[in-house]
């Protein structure tokens, strides 16, 4: 119940202790022993209401300060904190109890922390959000309910009214995973083979021969000019093109643990094409669905994964079917070097798999 203005309210325990004196009155009619128990307790509440309201409003208006850190991006299907900092400037402890205006789309109807800070103290406190959708979410009011020890009236302060922040394709995944490929520790995730069918490799530098060397790569005119056995060195191919094609069609809005497929393969897309990067590869990617939505030309270069990320921030399905025959013409006349295409899909059934399996055969060459 609001008394006076919009930021004063009445506890629930002066209701209960004014309940109580009006059932006191009432017995006091039949048994006039309780009336005085009954005025002074209803004196007592109306001093206590009056302290109360004094303790909370007589000092200067900057008796608490708060504030939600809210990052400028969220990460798509991930747990991200959010953060409150409060710090009390009263001369005595405080209840505080915080109701934060989320955004919609997480559809929070019963959030609230409470809490209680010492005199001069700061306090800092962090609820977690999972997006599930990209785009534009906007917080409302930050509002903090400060109650005294008494607990008869609430003061009511609001901070940080419409934040503004945009949930993005998963980077905490992208980050997580870059460590591991910067560490070479994908194959302890379980993520990367040790075993590997075939050595594409180009060649680095010519270097003595130590045991354990591979006695195939030695180099029979090094070791007769050095009188001694020299081996050649190979490293992985490096600047080769990995196109991540991402179909954006009516089959990918279908959904799974929350997000759509669409999400996932978006998500998929931008930690390997980070990867790709960071391993000295060059990343690209093409979206399509009737018509091709977006295509960025592979690069290399360590700001080209932003460009990516805007991207594939951007993205939407259109309700459409998708067509593979114009997927093919695209990536035959737009991708003209030798690539690895991840093609990311999803097909309701073997009949629509056969319908397609041509086009993807031809992708293939």
């Amino acid at each position: 119940m609001k008394l006076f203005f919009k930021s004063i309210y009445l506890n629930d325990r002066i209701y209960f202790a004014t309940a109580l004196i009006i059932v006191l009155f009432v017995v006091s009619h039949f048994f006039p022993i309780v009336y005085p128990l009954a005025k002074y307790g209803l004196i007592l509440i109306l001093v206590l209401t009056f302290v109360d309201f004094m303790m909370l409003y007589a000092s200067s208006k900057f008796q608490l300060k708060a504030s939600r850190d809210t990052p400028e991006r969220l990460s798509n299907g991930d747990i991200n904190e959010i953060y409150i900092s409060l710090k009390n400037n009263y001369s005595f402890g405080i209840n505080v109890e915080i109701i934060d205006e989320i955004p919609f789309q997480f559809q929070k109807r019963d959030f609230g922390i409470n809490l209680s800070i010492k005199s001069g103290k700061e306090s800092k406190v962090n609820y977690k959000l999972r997006p599930v959708k990209r785009g534009e979410y906007i917080f409302g009011k930050l509002n903090i309910f400060v109650s005294t020890k008494i607990s008869f009236v609430t003061k009511r302060f609001i901070f940080n009214e419409g934040q503004n922040t945009a949930v993005y394709p998963s980077f905490i995944q992208m980050r997580k995973y870059e460590l591991l490929a910067i560490s070479n520790n994908l194959k302890d995730a379980g993520i990367k083979k040790v075993r590997r069918i075939s050595n594409n490799s180009e060649f680095e530098q010519i270097k003595e021969y130590v045991s354990g060397d591979d006695f195939r790569t030695i180099n029979w005119k090094a070791t007769a000019r050095r009188s001694k056995l020299m081996v050649n060195q190979y490293q992985d191919e490096k600047s080769q093109q990995v196109y991540s094609i991402i179909d954006m069609g009516r089959t990918m809005k279908m959904p799974f643990r929350e997000l759509s497929l669409l999400d996932y393969a978006i998500n998929a897309a931008l930690v390997i094409s980070n990867i790709a990067i960071k391993k000295h590869d060059k990343a690209g990617l093409l979206t399509f669905s009737k018509n091709v939505h977006s295509i960025v030309p592979a690069s290399n270069k360590p700001a080209h994964i932003n460009n990516i990320l805007e991207v594939l921030y951007k993205q939407k399905t259109d309700f459409l079917e998708s067509n593979h025959e114009m997927l093919f013409v695209t990536v035959k006349r737009k991708i003209r070097q030798r690539s690895l295409l991840l093609y990311y899909t999803n097909f309701e059934g073997l009949s629509s798999l056969n319908r397609q399996i041509n086009f993807l055969k031809r992708l293939a060459k």
